[in-house]
């Protein structure tokens, strides 16, 4: 008898090939994708409220953007040989061709579309700060101190045709991810069409809820009145975007429920015992229905400023929660079970191996790290009078 383990499991299933690793990588990409769709709101859409978040959604955007592969570095045996899909490209492989997304991606769209927005800053502060620090901004004008009318008008063309590119872009970077794991046929844990669009509204509504809290928090560590026309509308298009996630997510339970082939028993099997508190506390109960409920209640009442402030932090932070949760649940809850379907292992977690709990929180932790550095370089407050209740 195998600790941890009940029925029959084929040799190679009692350890998990993936680890929380794993499940780090898409909530990340997730982030990226979900504030670059709410940057997008203004630039493309004009969304007007939401202007003061723009800038501090890029810088999210590109924070977690640069941290988004290290997951996947740590968990190979060589992260070196992850070069070679640049090198020797395979166009039948999805996971390798999300190496030239994501460069297209960072190096394209979301830097090219930071460079324009502070284009003008940038030259301002080159030649007006001294030492290093003027060093990099120097470095960062590329060489192009035209700031001109006529050359900004320029520079918001272009940076409003990268963001239209760039919508896409976000919903191929993160709705590949559930791409993969619709693909494996073997696995009816992941095997729906309905996959990569979960992971992608579930995206959305993350990354939006990050920008939602991060906005307050800097609001509030500056002791700058928060502008709640804004927030109203953030937490709006956070509502909308929910709805849309949580009724897809509804709809697979349903057809699967509905179909009930073989797999149907072991799957409920596991709802019922090894994640039930992550996936019916955590993700549906704690990380969905009460930020929905705290969402809703302010779309159908007028809540005072202040217990609206509340309201949409908890909703963003359980948001924040349910979305790892799921993404928990998809990538180790996926590999729980026999594909025999007549067994079920646990999930070891360590504390301070490579694939360990420590690196996953320092890996969380530098995204975080890596933002206050863009925000000291490049500051994405918006001066102004902020906009009244």
């Amino acid at each position: 008898m195998i600790p941890g383990v009940d029925g029959f499991m084929y040799p190679n299933e009692v350890e998990l090939q993936w680890s929380v690793l794993i499940v780090l990588y898409p909530y990340i990409t997730g982030l990226v994708a979900g504030a670059f769709i709410l940057a997008s709101l203004e630039r493309v859409f004009k969304v007007e409220a939401v202007r003061p978040t723009y800038r501090l959604a890029l810088l999210t955007a590109l924070a977690f953007l640069l941290v988004a592969p290290l997951p996947l570095q740590l968990h190979l045996g060589h992260p070196e040989r992850s070069f070679e899909m640049y090198l020797t490209p395979h166009t039948s492989s999805a996971m390798a061709m999300f190496g030239f997304v994501y460069l297209w991606y960072l190096t394209v769209v979301l830097l090219l579309e930071i460079w324009l927005e502070y284009r003008a800053e940038i030259v301002q502060l080159a030649q007006s700060t001294a030492g290093p620090k003027g060093w990099i901004y120097r470095l960062l004008t590329l060489g192009s101190y035209n700031i001109s009318p006529a050359a900004r008008r320029m520079d918001d063309k272009v940076g409003y045709a990268v963001t239209v590119i760039g919508i896409p872009s976000a919903f191929l970077l993160h709705g590949y991810v559930g791409f993969i794991f619709g693909s494996v046929k073997a696995n009816p844990w992941w095997s729906t069409p309905l996959m990569p669009i979960v992971f992608l509204f579930s995206a959305m509504v993350s990354g939006i809820a990050a920008v939602m809290v991060l906005y307050v928090v800097s609001m509030k560590l500056r002791r700058t009145p928060i502008d709640m026309r804004c927030l109203d509308t953030i937490a709006r298009y956070l509502f909308y975007t929910f709805v849309i996630d949580f009724t897809l997510e509804m709809l697979d339970l349903v057809h699967r429920t509905y179909e009930s082939d073989e797999s149907f028993r072991s799957l409920d099997f596991m709802v019922h015992t090894r994640l039930w508190g992550s996936q019916v506390i955590l993700q549906i109960f704690l990380g969905t229905l009460v930020p929905l409920l705290l969402l809703a209640a302010n779309q159908l009442f007028r809540f005072p400023e202040g217990r609206r402030k509340a309201m949409y932090m908890t909703a963003g932070a359980l948001v924040l929660v349910g979305i790892f949760a799921m993404r928990w649940n998809v990538v180790i809850g996926g590999q729980l079970f026999s594909k025999s379907f007549l067994g079920y292992t646990t999930y070891k977690m360590a504390l301070g191996t490579r694939e360990g709990l420590l690196p996953a929180i320092l890996l969380f932790l530098l995204p975080f790290a890596i933002f206050l550095v863009l925000v000291e370089l490049l500051p994405p407050w918006q001066e102004g009078k902020a906009h009244e209740a």
